[in-house]
């Protein structure tokens, strides 16, 4: 099998995990179901062996569906629980039939109404079971919500946070100053790592080049270290973006000055150590 993993990819069946974000005019491209056939065709175009799936709605019927995926191409499942409730059961449910192992949880924090829903009283019961029971929690938030993933990292500095797409820099040419600073606190709180992920799902293909996107992903390296961060494709969101090949081909370029372990490393030795230890 081809060596490396992309940490953060997503499969949907929409007839039965409905994607109403997904604009149908304007996201034409991934306005279709995705597979895992889907998947192999990614990973081989960008020579990668396996990837982590992320939940991509709010849903423990998504997960479960998830969690029977076909392991020769899913290296692990990033599902969802609602951490307001108990979350054992949960995790049985998802768990009972599994094909692939559930390696940690996600919510849509930084859709969800209540902007400072990580740090809820009526979650933190969830977060403490999650704590023990050994999974991560992706953070999938904004900018200006890095601060609240800091406070929330050090309430529970024995678990592990992976902070999803660098926590949402701004668009290339925009003001970076509340990202940075926000991002490098949280980088601080050793038990968080971060993904070189989604940072070209939101740009119109042919619009940028890898040299636009240097700053942040020089930040982020300075800040965490080629051993904290994982790359991921966004796939297939990033195909909004000009593709996971593209994708795949900028990183390989904004990280040319690391050396050959630190980039194996970086393409699938960190999610490795950080999913796929189970």
């Amino acid at each position: 099998m081809t060596a490396g993993i992309d940490a953060h990819v997503h499969l949907w069946d929409r007839a039965l995990d409905p994607q109403d974000w997904i604009d149908p005019e304007t996201m034409a491209p991934i306005a279709r179901d995705f597979g895992s056939s889907d998947l192999q065709v990614m990973l081989a175009s960008t020579g990668l062996g396996r990837a982590v799936v992320v939940q991509s709605s709010n849903s423990l019927a998504e997960s479960v569906r998830l969690a029977r995926l076909d392991p020769s191409v899913v290296a692990g499942l990033v599902g969802w629980v609602d951490l307001s409730a108990p979350v054992g059961p949960q995790l049985d449910q998802i768990r009972r039939h599994a094909t692939v192992t559930l390696v940690g949880v996600r919510h849509l924090a930084h859709i969800d109404p209540d902007p400072e829903w990580m740090l809820r009283e009526d979650v933190a019961l969830g977060f403490t079971a999650l704590d023990r029971e050994g999974l991560s929690f992706d953070l999938v938030v904004r900018d200006w919500q890095l601060p609240q993933a800091a406070v929330l990292s050090g309430r529970y500095e024995g678990m592990r946070f992976v902070l999803d797409h660098l926590g949402g820099p701004p668009a290339p040419g925009a003001d970076t100053r509340v990202w940075a600073a926000g991002l490098r606190e949280l980088a601080r709180r050793p038990n968080v790592v971060a993904k070189l992920s989604g940072l070209v799902s939101g740009l119109a293909p042919g619009s940028w080049r890898a040299e636009d996107l240097a700053d942040r992903v020089l930040i982020a390296l300075d800040a965490f270290g080629p051993e904290r961060l994982l790359y991921g494709s966004d796939w297939p969101l990033a195909e909004l973006g000009g593709g996971a090949v593209a994708w795949k081909a900028a990183v390989d370029r904004l990280l040319s000055g690391l050396s050959s372990a630190e980039r194996a490393q970086v393409f699938g030795g960190n999610a490795t150590d950080i999913y796929c230890r189970f």
